[in-house]
């Protein structure tokens, strides 16, 4: 599961330091080679002696040995790691780390580490949910960290409550899922990527709305690819369905309702991102005219009048910097080719995913796809049904490709 894996385990100064040994221990279980960077407080809690019988690798605390000179460089240590895993992160540490703080070993180590990084915060519940320790951990996660939420319960101090660190044995297997993976790579590192995703509502009156046959999965599929790409994922996410996940490791979520909330959360997000994919299906049209209450029924007939909606592609379009990659999707039933074409040319796309209604397979709401991919230089690829977890993979993959050209 981990064989040949290098892994750094981090340990600061809290009480869940006594956790670290079996966290060390399962990781080494399932054949990584672990070396162990700790802080100075760390020792008062858990002895270098026990970290480096477990590990096999002597216990890095200090920049050099003091009694022979021997360097410990965390230039060296942070190439040589294929993961980073901070178990305890106390308040203080990932404080420093948001803020870029650099003060002792393992801080330095962070700083030059290129690979994935995993905290586990544990503190007391007053100080976890401190507006402070939440901002910095938010910091954190919009730098690619990857969180291991604490686990509620009884603390150190007596009280009960949020705060105790993961079990080491969830850390362990959270890492493993992270490199289990067969698209796992760090070809976007540090890139940020935006992706809409699910149907839109558009309210008719208080309690009706239009919308469409949406569900989301494509968007979720792809946001979990560009996360293990190791890019910074937002997701902006319109009507989904309720049995997609509620979150996805890594990735940030920002819920939208109608076409016009999605499209000012869009344009806001949008302009600091590299790469924006456009999976949701945005609402053409949408009421002039909403009812404040419930509209009675009266007639035989309801006439709606409807108006058209923001086009967000054609608006990122408009305004799209150099280097920035725009993606878009094009369900069509007719003329197909020609109009997914159209579409990628009249909205300034750099390449478009032509979905058929024709294809059996490749419905809304079906763990399946089957697309074509047109690109700006007049070239496609197309792919057989697959499942979309897998046409998510192609989809990134040909960005990644196209991104490396721009």
């Amino acid at each position: 599961m981990l064989k040949g894996k290098h892994i750094i385990v981090g340990v600061t100064g809290g009480i869940a330091a006594y956790k670290t040994a079996i966290l060390i221990r399962r990781l080494v279980d399932k054949g990584a080679e672990v070396r162990v960077v700790a802080t100075e407080h760390a020792k008062q809690f858990i002895t270098p002696l026990t970290l480096a019988t477990l590990s096999k690798n002597p216990v890095m605390v200090e920049f050099f040995n003091p009694e022979n000179g021997q360097w410990n460089s965390h230039v060296e240590s942070g190439m040589w790691a294929d993961a980073f895993v901070i178990a305890p992160a106390t308040a203080n540490t990932l404080a420093k780390m948001a803020c870029g703080i650099a003060d002792n070993l393992l801080l330095t180590t962070y700083l030059s580490a290129k690979c994935p990084v995993f905290v586990a915060p544990a503190m007391d519940l007053d100080m976890y949910a401190h507006p402070a320790t939440q901002r910095n951990l938010k910091i954190l996660e919009e730098d690619g960290v990857h969180i291991i939420e604490p686990e509620s319960g009884f603390l150190a101090s007596g009280l009960k409550g949020k705060g105790r660190m993961e079990e080491p044995e969830v850390i362990a297997e959270r890492v493993c899922d992270y490199f289990a993976s067969p698209f796992v790579s760090d070809d976007l590192f540090g890139k940020k990527v935006l992706i809409t995703a699910g149907g839109t509502v558009e309210p008719i009156d208080a309690v009706r709305f239009i919308s469409n046959y949406s569900s989301g999965k494509m968007g979720y599929a792809m946001a979990r690819q560009y996360s293990r790409h190791g890019a910074l994922v937002t997701i902006i996410r319109g009507a989904v369905d309720e049995r997609l996940p509620g979150s996805i490791e890594g990735v940030r979520e920002i819920a939208a309702t109608s076409a016009e909330d999605m499209g000012h959360k869009v344009m806001e997000v949008a302009a600091d991102c590299d790469i924006v994919v456009m999976a949701a299906a945005v609402a053409d049209y949408t009421p002039s005219v909403v009812g404040r209450g419930k509209i009675k029924k009266s007639s035989e007939e309801l006439i709606l009048k409807l108006k058209q909606t923001r086009d967000i592609a054609a608006s990122l379009g408009k305004v799209k910097k150099d280097g920035q990659l725009l993606v878009g999707f094009a369900l069509e039933s007719d003329n197909e080719e020609a109009n997914a074409i159209s579409k990628m040319e009249r909205k300034n796309l750099d390449m478009v995913v032509l979905n058929s209604l024709n294809d059996k397979g490749a419905c809304f709401a079906c763990d399946t796809n089957k697309i074509t991919i047109f690109f700006r230089d007049g070239s496609s690829k197309h792919f057989e049904l697959k499942s979309k977890e897998q046409v998510a993979a192609d989809i990134v993959k040909e960005t990644v490709a196209l991104l490396a050209k721009m």
